[in-house]
């Protein structure tokens, strides 16, 4: 499965207002791994930048006076993002954005008809499925590294590359991590399943290790753990059955 983990900077708040994109990120997952593509560009908007947007990202008109514009990458960009799955933190945002730039180069003639984002990939949001992993919580990027333990002390402000690069590993825990018991990588390329053996079960008498009251009391420290980072809600606790301590051997 190809994905792209997507993020823009904007010269505001409202596309309908103007406003225009001046950064995008997208970093490139298959198969939930990196495969080290990226497409990172800025903008030259050909208007102002709100003050409030430059507090949040520091990208200024003096510095993208001399980047080019948005139909000057867009084939570029639809390569890299053709018949992906986008990743986006509160995607309607960024979505808006990218219709806005679409309808504008529409307008000059450079699409035959109509062209959208959605025509051209399709998009998760986030931000939506955060809020149904943690609902009542606040669910902003920042929040979500703290929550899943991932370091953003770097960032000091906001860039598309940087945010995308962040939101790949929010993503990745949110949705179970990077998925060790996977196939090799070459396998989980083709789209192969793993061969499956049967297991000999080796002859003579079966051993049962019962664990230890020190291994039963590292075990309850390591839920109670599981316990604080998941807000209660350990999947061990479900069973009835507790181990007991092992009984000395005659």
């Amino acid at each position: 499965m190809r994905q792209i983990v997507f993020d823009t900077e904007t010269t505001g708040l409202e596309p309908e207002l103007g406003h225009r994109i001046i950064e995008i990120g997208a970093i490139e997952l298959v198969n939930r791994r990196r495969t080290g593509r990226q497409f990172h560009r800025y903008l030259c908007p050909d208007r102002t930048i709100d003050p409030g947007a430059v507090q949040v990202h520091g990208l200024t008109t003096e510095f993208l006076s001399g980047q080019p514009r948005f139909g000057d990458i867009f084939d570029e960009l639809r390569e890299f993002v053709a018949g992906a799955e986008l990743i986006i933190h509160n995607a309607p945002f960024d979505v808006a954005f990218m219709d806005a730039e679409l309808a504008m180069l529409a307008a000059k003639g450079v699409f035959e008809q109509k062209l959208t984002t959605r025509d051209v990939c399709s998009v998760l949001d986030t931000l939506a499925l955060a809020r149904q992993l943690h609902p009542g919580q606040r669910n902003s990027l920042d929040v979500l590294c703290k929550r899943y333990s991932i370091d953003n002390s770097h960032r000091d402000l906001h860039g598309a590359l940087l945010d995308a690069d962040l939101l790949l590993e929010v993503y990745l825990a949110m949705t179970g991590g990077q998925g060790a018991l996977t196939l090799d990588d070459k396998a989980a390329a083709a789209g192969v399943a793993a061969a499956v053996t049967k297991a000999v079960r080796p002859a003579g008498t079966l051993v049962v290790r019962r664990a230890t009251a020190g291994e039963l009391q590292a075990h309850q420290g390591m839920l109670e753990l599981l316990d604080r980072k998941s807000g209660g809600k350990t999947a061990w606790r479900q069973f009835d059955c507790v181990p007991e301590a092992a009984t000395p051997a005659p």
